[in-house]
């Protein structure tokens, strides 16, 4: 089981150059670098860099029914927006509440300001097109998008989960907040395990759906997406989250250089062995994305843990993800 001090000194300050750490802290770089590397993203509608602008988005939000709001230097899902229609004048968010615009230039407000960014600093506000739920999660998420956190080593991906939301996690895929974690097989993308809170769940809490039928379609694509944003980035040791658009197939959603450990609580295995063997191929830096994928589709198929893999699952599981 890889430990939070491991993580940090044997892998992300050995493998992550800190130089590259603003091309994923901050959310608008991420997704203009994807763009160069025809990395697919959510669309990007505009970007409100001053607070001045605030005054015209009312005319830049007509005919926009549903969207999504972040900060650029936002964690934890911290000030993410999600505006899933319209009624009247007013915007419905994910949890069926409504706003005004008035409310809507307020939130924008404190992004700028800093209230929602790593360490208070002033920020931009990114609006973007709303994912379309992928049929094949229909019934297994409740007010949010369900997204895909992948481990990525040296471009190569190590393990796998599924964050679905909840009400508790208002609508967010985050675990800390409430959503569910299902681990996935890295050959498969079916469904390992499920938890929420740390704990073994069967079902999904508000749909009461079983989360072991779930099984990912085009998965092989999905692990490809991720392992391209370590060639876009750089990074050794990230965490890519996706998502999956019922039109435009996978897309990035964001990248974290300092990922959580709660996702080997999600799969019920631990992510050393499989860092420590990545660490012993040769001519991996040689490798297309294809090979890599292809190479741990097979090495790590259905998912099975070494002897004494799965231990110290209460230590790892308060880890933020």
């Amino acid at each position: 089981m890889l430990g939070m001090n491991c993580r940090n000194v044997q892998f992300i300050n050995r493998y992550n150059d800190r130089s590259l750490y603003p091309l994923v802290d901050n959310k608008l770089r991420t997704k203009l670098l994807a763009h160069e590397y025809e990395v697919p993203t959510p669309r990007l509608r505009f970007v409100v860099r001053e607070q001045h602008e605030i005054r015209d988005i009312q005319e830049q939000l007509s005919g926009m029914d549903n969207f999504v709001l972040k900060p650029a230097k936002g964690s934890g899902g911290k000030g993410i927006l999600v505006i899933t229609g319209r009624e009247g004048e007013r915007f419905v968010k994910s949890s069926g509440e409504l706003l005004h615009l008035s409310d809507i230039r307020r939130h924008m407000s404190n992004t700028l300001a800093g209230l929602y960014s790593l360490g208070g600093a002033a920020d931009v506000v990114i609006v973007e097109d709303l994912i379309a739920l992928d049929d094949c999660f229909a019934g297994y998420s409740h007010e949010g998008v369900p997204d895909i956190r992948i481990i990525v080593f040296r471009g190569y991906p190590v393990m796998a989960m599924l964050r679905l939301a909840t009400h508790a996690s208002d609508g967010k895929a985050n675990l800390h907040q409430g959503a569910v974690g299902v681990g996935l097989a890295l050959d498969t993308g079916r469904c390992l395990n499920a938890v929420q809170y740390g704990r073994p769940i069967e079902r999904h809490p508000e749909t009461d759906k079983p989360l072991h039928d779930i099984e990912i379609d085009g998965w092989r694509d999905i692990l490809l997406l991720a392992a391209q944003c370590h060639d876009m980035t750089g990074l050794g040791y990230i965490g890519t989250d996706l998502v999956l658009d019922r039109e435009r197939g996978p897309q990035l959603l964001e990248l974290n250089a300092r990922p959580g450990l709660a996702i080997q609580v999600a799969n019920g295995a631990g992510l050393l062995p499989r860092l420590r063997h990545i660490e012993t191929l040769r001519e991996r830096r040689r490798a297309s994305p294809e090979v890599r994928v292809d190479y741990v589709m097979k090495r790590f198929a259905g998912g099975e843990s070494p002897a004494g893999d799965v231990a110290a699952v209460d230590e790892v599981s308060r880890g933020a993800v």
